[in-house]
């Protein structure tokens, strides 16, 4: 489970029950310092109080992801992300009004380079656009939304674009609310996109690096492809190369509009608060966001899978083994059970995959596996990754992992399945001992299952997960038909 995706429920539900009793603390008294409302435009807010620090951490999450991007225009819902700090009509400018001209000349400039009809024009037309950034640069002020909030005291300033959400996060000095309240509400009812042609090439580069230029991101996209026909989870949030290289500033104010409403918005604030105090503020700056409807659903339905795929790819570095199964998505019955199956299999040493083929059998140097898989919204992959040991073969991984997997259906020690358990508890427990942990997940749980408190009957639940559901969730989803496999293979030398 991914940091930026839907924290899954168990780390999250196990983790959080251990804190809580660590601190003598019981589930009926937590639930005392929590408060929630929802304004009447429909952004809705969770408030824990967390007294022990004058501290408090924001988390501003969109119900909104790469699977939102519209057709043609995938990577959008990362610029996003991109343009959220880029500042406001009062804060990263030097003359609103100028500026605002000289952005509508840049897009002007974009018109005609595009209108363009000979090398010539196209190249007088190039002049002229650059020329036109360069004097809407020349209104702006460098990076001020992140200067205030580290003049303020702010730490942990960032976003992250996943597959079903994007979430906006820092941490402020418990007497820097009132700041926070402006400073969010601002870049929500009046962003400006500046510099958006540039951070566009920003987000190519990274698409360059982070896929073209890594075996793995390049294994995982034409996994991805290869699996899905089409629901959006066959394209990452990188987007794809000739989409980011063409999308215009006006589409993703279209973007913005259409999925940055309030009913799509849930704040989770966590730390040194007054839940009274939140509230007049949310009242007073958030409440400025008009009332829009709320963006409907994805309703692609992704055909059933008849059959194995296999796909393959050259590279240079280290040779990967991906082995992909699809699954339902995370509000199914089984996926509890599926959480738990991916620990046993491959998670960490005392795991059957590390045991077998990293410790004993040293054909592989390393082994885990992943319970969902790009995101958790819609139907997705339970994924198992090898990588080789020096001198070992793709081949022989794959079919000794098969072999794992057949023995993972019909056996399970209920001492392994004591110890994940044991393991989640234990492990787990850093991650949600933080107002920044607490913020993002409950806003999470909320917009995932309509109520945060769900985290609790999720404690339950995993109680009564036993060998036999491990056992039939392996034999119900990990079948050859529904599994894609995937692996690198380093290129022949040219004699």
């Amino acid at each position: 489970m991914k940091l930026g995706r839907l924290p899954g429920r168990l780390a999250v539900s196990v983790l959080f029950l251990a804190t809580t009793l660590l601190r003598g603390q019981s589930l009926k008294d937590f639930e005392k310092t929590v408060t929630e409302f929802t304004l009447p435009n429909g952004l809705h807010f969770i408030v824990i109080e967390r007294h022990q620090a004058p501290v408090v951490s924001f988390n501003t999450y969109v119900n909104a992801g790469s699977v939102d991007d519209p057709r043609g225009k995938t990577g959008i819902a990362h610029m996003m992300e991109h343009m959220a700090f880029k500042g406001t009509e009062t804060i990263g400018t030097k003359n609103w009004p100028l500026e605002k001209k000289a952005l509508a000349e840049v897009e002007r400039a974009y018109d005609k380079m595009q209108a363009a009809k000979n090398k010539a024009e196209a190249a007088k037309a190039e002049v002229a656009f650059k020329a036109a950034m360069e004097k809407a640069d020349d209104l702006k002020i460098d990076s001020e939304y992140d200067k205030i909030v580290e003049q303020n005291g702010g730490v942990g300033l960032n976003a992250g674009t996943a597959e079903d959400a994007t979430n906006y996060y820092y941490s402020f000095p418990a007497n820097r609310i009132e700041l926070w309240f402006l400073l969010e509400s601002e870049r929500f009812i009046r962003p400006v996109f500046r510099e958006f042609y540039k951070e566009r090439d920003v987000v190519r580069e990274e698409r360059r690096m982070r896929v073209e230029s890594s075996a793995q991101g390049l294994l995982v996209e034409k996994l991805l492809m290869t699996t899905f026909d089409l629901h959006p989870y066959r394209i990452s949030p990188g987007g794809i190369a000739e989409d980011i290289e063409n999308f215009r500033q006006p589409e993703a104010y279209a973007f913005f509009r259409k999925y940055y409403v309030p009913s799509n918005i849930t704040v989770g604030i966590a730390g040194d608060v007054d839940p009274k105090e939140i509230r007049r503020l949310a009242e007073k700056y958030f409440g400025r966001l008009e009332a829009r409807p709320a963006p409907g659903p994805v309703k692609i339905v992704e055909p059933a899978q008849k059959s194995e795929r296999r796909i393959s790819i050259e590279h240079k570095e280290q040779p990967i083994l991906v082995i992909a199964y699809r699954r339902p998505d995370h509000l199914d019955k089984d996926d509890l059970a599926l959480d738990v199956l991916a620990e046993v299999l491959a998670g960490g040493r005392t795991s059957i995959m590390y045991r077998e083929l990293v410790r004993d059998q040293k054909v592989a140097l390393a082994a885990g596996a992943q319970p969902s898989f790009p995101g958790e919204k819609f139907p997705n992959l339970f994924l198992i990754f090898v990588v080789p040991n020096m001198g070992k073969t793709v081949a022989g991984n794959e079919k000794a992992s098969l072999d794992l997997v057949e023995q993972i259906k019909k056996e399970v020690d209920l001492a392994a399945l004591q110890r994940v358990k044991t393991k989640l508890r234990a492990g787990l427990i850093r991650r949600l001992d933080s107002n920044s942990g607490l913020a993002g997940d409950l806003t999470a749980y909320h917009v995932a299952y309509g109520t945060w408190k769900r985290m609790f009957t999720d404690i339950e639940e995993l109680d009564k997960v036993t060998v036999d559901d491990v056992k039939r969730v392996a034999q119900k989803y990990l079948v050859p038909e529904g599994r894609t496999v995937a692996w690198t293979v380093q290129p022949k030398e040219v004699k």
